[in-house]
Protein backbone atom coordinates (compact mmCIF):
# COMPACT_ATOMS: atom_id res chain seq x y z
CA UNK A 1 0.00 0.00 0.00
CA UNK A 2 1.36 3.44 -0.95
CA UNK A 3 2.29 5.81 1.88
CA UNK A 4 1.29 9.40 1.11
CA UNK A 5 3.55 12.04 2.68
CA UNK A 6 1.84 14.55 4.96
CA UNK A 7 1.60 18.06 3.53
CA UNK A 8 0.84 21.12 5.64
CA UNK A 9 -0.95 23.81 3.65
CA UNK A 10 -0.01 27.21 5.10
CA UNK A 11 -2.47 30.02 4.36
CA UNK A 12 -1.50 33.45 5.69
CA UNK A 13 -4.34 35.86 6.46
CA UNK A 14 -4.00 39.59 7.05
CA UNK A 15 -7.26 41.54 7.01
CA UNK A 16 -8.62 39.32 4.25
CA UNK A 17 -10.96 36.76 5.77
CA UNK A 18 -13.28 36.51 2.76
CA UNK A 19 -10.36 35.70 0.47
CA UNK A 20 -9.10 33.18 3.02
CA UNK A 21 -12.48 31.47 3.24
CA UNK A 22 -12.55 31.13 -0.56
CA UNK A 23 -9.00 29.76 -0.55
CA UNK A 24 -9.83 27.16 2.11
CA UNK A 25 -12.96 26.19 0.19
CA UNK A 26 -10.83 25.40 -2.87
CA UNK A 27 -8.38 23.42 -0.70
CA UNK A 28 -11.17 21.21 0.58
CA UNK A 29 -11.43 19.85 -2.98
CA UNK A 30 -7.75 18.92 -3.26
CA UNK A 31 -7.15 15.38 -4.46
CA UNK A 32 -3.96 14.76 -2.46
CA UNK A 33 -5.08 12.29 0.24
CA UNK A 34 -2.90 13.43 3.14
CA UNK A 35 -2.83 17.14 3.93
CA UNK A 36 -3.62 19.46 6.79
CA UNK A 37 -4.56 23.14 6.53
CA UNK A 38 -3.05 25.68 8.92
CA UNK A 39 -4.33 29.26 8.74
CA UNK A 40 -2.07 31.90 10.25
CA UNK A 41 -3.76 35.17 11.16
CA UNK A 42 -0.98 37.71 10.82
CA UNK A 43 -2.15 40.23 13.41
CA UNK A 44 -5.31 41.26 11.56
CA UNK A 45 -7.12 44.38 12.77
CA UNK A 46 -10.44 43.87 10.97
CA UNK A 47 -11.88 41.03 13.04
CA UNK A 48 -10.66 38.39 10.59
CA UNK A 49 -9.61 35.92 13.24
CA UNK A 50 -13.06 35.80 14.81
CA UNK A 51 -14.73 35.33 11.42
CA UNK A 52 -12.33 32.55 10.47
CA UNK A 53 -12.77 30.71 13.77
CA UNK A 54 -16.54 30.94 13.37
CA UNK A 55 -16.62 29.62 9.80
CA UNK A 56 -13.68 27.19 9.96
CA UNK A 57 -14.18 25.28 13.22
CA UNK A 58 -12.34 22.23 11.85
CA UNK A 59 -9.26 24.16 10.67
CA UNK A 60 -6.24 24.93 12.83
CA UNK A 61 -5.96 28.72 13.18
CA UNK A 62 -2.84 30.24 14.72
CA UNK A 63 -2.53 33.88 15.77
CA UNK A 64 0.91 35.35 15.05
CA UNK A 65 0.40 38.20 17.52
CA UNK A 66 1.45 40.95 15.09
CA UNK A 67 1.84 41.67 11.40
CA UNK A 68 5.12 39.83 10.80
CA UNK A 69 5.07 40.26 7.03
CA UNK A 70 4.91 37.51 4.44
CA UNK A 71 8.10 35.77 5.55
CA UNK A 72 7.52 36.10 9.30
CA UNK A 73 3.89 35.08 9.17
CA UNK A 74 4.58 32.06 6.99
CA UNK A 75 7.46 31.07 9.25
CA UNK A 76 4.97 30.79 12.13
CA UNK A 77 3.03 28.26 10.05
CA UNK A 78 6.14 26.46 8.84
CA UNK A 79 7.36 25.92 12.40
CA UNK A 80 3.97 24.53 13.32
CA UNK A 81 4.00 22.22 10.30
CA UNK A 82 7.45 20.89 11.15
CA UNK A 83 6.39 20.29 14.76
CA UNK A 84 3.46 18.23 13.45
CA UNK A 85 5.74 16.08 11.29
CA UNK A 86 4.84 17.37 7.83
CA UNK A 87 7.14 16.10 5.08
CA UNK A 88 6.16 18.97 2.79
CA UNK A 89 4.98 22.52 3.36
CA UNK A 90 2.80 24.25 0.78
CA UNK A 91 2.67 28.03 0.98
CA UNK A 92 -0.54 29.18 -0.66
CA UNK A 93 -1.61 32.82 -0.81
CA UNK A 94 -4.92 33.47 0.88
CA UNK A 95 -6.03 35.46 -2.20
CA UNK A 96 -5.57 32.44 -4.44
CA UNK A 97 -7.80 29.51 -5.32
CA UNK A 98 -6.35 26.17 -6.27
CA UNK A 99 -7.29 23.59 -8.87
CA UNK A 100 -8.14 20.26 -7.18
CA UNK A 101 -5.03 18.65 -8.72
CA UNK A 102 -2.69 21.53 -7.79
CA UNK A 103 -1.15 19.97 -4.71
CA UNK A 104 -0.98 16.45 -6.13
CA UNK A 105 1.00 17.67 -9.14
CA UNK A 106 3.49 19.54 -6.94
CA UNK A 107 4.06 16.64 -4.56
CA UNK A 108 4.51 14.12 -7.36
CA UNK A 109 7.03 16.41 -9.08
CA UNK A 110 9.20 16.54 -5.96
CA UNK A 111 8.69 12.87 -5.18
CA UNK A 112 9.99 12.03 -8.66
CA UNK A 113 13.09 14.26 -8.43
CA UNK A 114 15.21 13.79 -5.28
CA UNK A 115 17.48 16.69 -6.30
CA UNK A 116 14.59 19.18 -6.26
CA UNK A 117 13.76 21.01 -3.06
CA UNK A 118 11.04 23.46 -4.12
CA UNK A 119 8.25 23.33 -6.70
CA UNK A 120 5.79 25.97 -7.87
CA UNK A 121 2.57 26.22 -9.85
CA UNK A 122 1.45 27.88 -13.04
CA UNK A 123 -0.45 30.91 -11.75
CA UNK A 124 -3.21 32.77 -13.56
CA UNK A 125 -5.03 36.03 -12.95
CA UNK A 126 -8.17 35.27 -10.97
CA UNK A 127 -10.33 37.67 -12.98
CA UNK A 128 -8.91 36.50 -16.34
CA UNK A 129 -8.65 32.75 -15.83
CA UNK A 130 -6.62 32.03 -18.99
CA UNK A 131 -4.16 34.91 -18.63
CA UNK A 132 -0.85 33.87 -17.08
CA UNK A 133 0.55 35.78 -14.12
CA UNK A 134 3.50 33.46 -13.47
CA UNK A 135 5.05 30.50 -15.29
CA UNK A 136 8.31 30.31 -13.39
CA UNK A 137 10.81 32.96 -12.37
CA UNK A 138 13.80 33.77 -14.56
CA UNK A 139 16.89 34.60 -12.55
CA UNK A 140 20.41 33.94 -13.77
CA UNK A 141 23.41 35.36 -11.95
CA UNK A 142 25.34 37.84 -14.06
CA UNK A 143 22.61 38.26 -16.70
CA UNK A 144 19.91 40.88 -17.07
CA UNK A 145 17.08 38.51 -16.33
CA UNK A 146 14.87 38.89 -13.32
CA UNK A 147 11.24 38.54 -14.25
CA UNK A 148 8.13 36.41 -14.44
CA UNK A 149 8.08 34.01 -17.36
CA UNK A 150 4.87 34.23 -19.38
CA UNK A 151 3.48 37.31 -17.61
CA UNK A 152 0.33 38.75 -19.23
CA UNK A 153 0.25 36.06 -21.93
CA UNK A 154 -2.85 34.05 -22.70
CA UNK A 155 -2.26 30.36 -22.03
CA UNK A 156 -1.99 28.57 -25.36
CA UNK A 157 0.07 25.69 -23.99
CA UNK A 158 3.39 27.49 -24.52
CA UNK A 159 4.45 26.82 -20.91
CA UNK A 160 3.14 23.29 -20.48
CA UNK A 161 6.51 21.60 -20.06
CA UNK A 162 7.76 21.08 -16.50
CA UNK A 163 11.28 22.44 -16.08
CA UNK A 164 13.87 23.76 -13.67
CA UNK A 165 13.64 27.54 -13.16
CA UNK A 166 15.43 30.26 -11.23
CA UNK A 167 12.60 30.75 -8.75
CA UNK A 168 8.92 30.10 -8.09
CA UNK A 169 6.37 32.37 -6.49
CA UNK A 170 5.46 32.22 -2.81
CA UNK A 171 1.86 32.46 -3.99
CA UNK A 172 2.05 28.67 -4.52
CA UNK A 173 5.29 27.08 -3.38
CA UNK A 174 5.79 23.52 -2.15
CA UNK A 175 8.95 22.94 -0.11
CA UNK A 176 10.43 19.74 1.29
CA UNK A 177 10.74 19.83 5.06
CA UNK A 178 14.22 18.32 4.61
CA UNK A 179 15.16 21.30 2.44
CA UNK A 180 13.96 23.73 5.11
CA UNK A 181 16.02 21.88 7.70
CA UNK A 182 19.05 22.29 5.45
CA UNK A 183 18.72 25.90 4.24
CA UNK A 184 16.72 27.49 7.06
CA UNK A 185 13.46 29.42 7.19
CA UNK A 186 12.34 32.34 5.04
CA UNK A 187 14.36 35.53 5.66
CA UNK A 188 12.18 37.78 7.80
CA UNK A 189 14.30 40.85 7.08
CA UNK A 190 12.52 41.13 3.72
CA UNK A 191 9.05 41.48 5.33
CA UNK A 192 7.31 41.76 1.93
CA UNK A 193 8.57 40.96 -1.61
CA UNK A 194 11.68 39.08 -2.73
CA UNK A 195 11.60 36.66 0.20
CA UNK A 196 10.43 33.82 -2.05
CA UNK A 197 13.13 34.60 -4.66
CA UNK A 198 15.78 34.71 -1.95
CA UNK A 199 14.62 31.37 -0.51
CA UNK A 200 14.87 29.78 -3.96
CA UNK A 201 18.32 31.28 -4.54
CA UNK A 202 19.48 29.96 -1.18
CA UNK A 203 18.15 26.50 -1.99
CA UNK A 204 20.03 26.49 -5.29
CA UNK A 205 23.23 27.51 -3.57
CA UNK A 206 22.79 24.37 -1.46
CA UNK A 207 22.34 22.18 -4.52
CA UNK A 208 18.53 21.98 -4.66
CA UNK A 209 16.68 22.38 -7.94
CA UNK A 210 13.62 24.61 -8.29
CA UNK A 211 10.83 23.13 -10.41
CA UNK A 212 8.04 24.76 -12.36
CA UNK A 213 5.07 22.38 -12.51
CA UNK A 214 2.54 23.60 -15.09
CA UNK A 215 0.00 20.87 -14.32
CA UNK A 216 -0.40 22.50 -10.90
CA UNK A 217 -2.72 25.45 -11.49
CA UNK A 218 -3.66 28.33 -9.20
CA UNK A 219 -5.66 31.54 -9.76
CA UNK A 220 -4.37 34.62 -7.93
CA UNK A 221 -6.18 37.87 -7.11
CA UNK A 222 -2.77 39.64 -7.23
CA UNK A 223 -1.41 42.31 -4.89
CA UNK A 224 -4.02 42.35 -2.15
CA UNK A 225 -1.35 42.92 0.56
CA UNK A 226 -0.09 46.19 -0.97
CA UNK A 227 -1.94 48.54 -3.29
CA UNK A 228 -0.59 48.25 -6.84
CA UNK A 229 1.64 51.23 -7.61
CA UNK A 230 1.62 52.38 -3.99
CA UNK A 231 4.49 53.87 -2.01
CA UNK A 232 4.77 50.80 0.21
CA UNK A 233 4.72 48.35 -2.69
CA UNK A 234 7.57 50.12 -4.44
CA UNK A 235 9.45 50.77 -1.20
CA UNK A 236 9.65 47.07 -0.34
CA UNK A 237 10.35 46.05 -3.93
CA UNK A 238 13.30 48.46 -4.19
CA UNK A 239 14.77 48.04 -0.72
CA UNK A 240 14.57 44.26 -0.81
CA UNK A 241 15.65 44.06 -4.45
CA UNK A 242 18.88 45.81 -3.57
CA UNK A 243 19.35 43.50 -0.58
CA UNK A 244 18.85 40.44 -2.76
CA UNK A 245 21.21 41.58 -5.49
CA UNK A 246 23.90 42.64 -3.03
CA UNK A 247 23.87 39.10 -1.65
CA UNK A 248 23.41 37.06 -4.82
CA UNK A 249 24.34 39.19 -7.86
CA UNK A 250 26.11 42.45 -6.86
CA UNK A 251 27.33 43.27 -10.39
CA UNK A 252 23.74 43.92 -11.44
CA UNK A 253 23.08 46.59 -8.78
CA UNK A 254 23.85 49.58 -11.06
CA UNK A 255 21.54 48.25 -13.77
CA UNK A 256 18.78 47.71 -11.22
CA UNK A 257 18.89 51.28 -9.93
CA UNK A 258 19.07 52.87 -13.41
CA UNK A 259 16.15 50.81 -14.71
CA UNK A 260 13.95 51.52 -11.71
CA UNK A 261 14.85 55.20 -11.57
CA UNK A 262 13.84 55.62 -15.20
CA UNK A 263 10.63 53.70 -14.56
CA UNK A 264 9.77 55.85 -11.53
CA UNK A 265 10.52 59.09 -13.36
CA UNK A 266 8.18 57.92 -16.10
CA UNK A 267 5.55 57.07 -13.47
CA UNK A 268 5.96 60.44 -11.74
CA UNK A 269 5.48 62.22 -15.05
CA UNK A 270 2.32 60.20 -15.48
CA UNK A 271 0.91 61.32 -12.14
CA UNK A 272 2.25 58.62 -9.80
CA UNK A 273 4.94 60.39 -7.72
CA UNK A 274 4.51 57.93 -4.84
CA UNK A 275 6.50 55.36 -6.81
CA UNK A 276 9.47 57.72 -7.09
CA UNK A 277 9.24 58.45 -3.36
CA UNK A 278 9.14 54.71 -2.71
CA UNK A 279 12.29 54.20 -4.77
CA UNK A 280 14.17 56.99 -2.99
CA UNK A 281 13.24 55.91 0.51
CA UNK A 282 13.73 52.23 -0.30
CA UNK A 283 17.21 52.94 -1.63
CA UNK A 284 18.12 55.14 1.35
CA UNK A 285 16.87 52.54 3.83
CA UNK A 286 18.87 49.88 2.00
CA UNK A 287 21.99 52.03 2.45
CA UNK A 288 21.12 52.53 6.13
CA UNK A 289 20.74 48.79 6.63
CA UNK A 290 17.08 49.09 7.63
CA UNK A 291 15.13 45.84 7.28
CA UNK A 292 11.77 44.42 8.35
CA UNK A 293 8.52 46.33 8.50
CA UNK A 294 8.40 49.88 7.17
CA UNK A 295 8.01 52.39 9.99
CA UNK A 296 5.85 55.49 9.43
CA UNK A 297 4.71 54.58 5.91
CA UNK A 298 3.27 57.24 3.68
CA UNK A 299 -0.49 57.27 3.03
CA UNK A 300 -1.50 55.10 0.08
Amino acid sequence: MRCYPLVSVIILNWNGCQDTLACVKSCRKLTWPNFRIIVIDNGSTDGSEEVLRLHLPDIEIVQSGANLGFAGGNNVGIRRALEEGAEYVWLLNNDAVADPQALTMLVEALENDPQAGIAGSKIYYHDEPRKIWFAGGIWEKGRLRLRHRGAYQMDEGQFDEPCAVGSVSGCSMLVRSATIAHIGMMDERYFLYWEDTEWCARAQEHGRKILFVPASRVWHKVSSSAVVGSFSQYYYYIRNGFSFLRCYDPFRLPIFIVYNLLFCLWSAAGGAPQMLRGLVRGFLDFLRGITGKLSNPEPQ
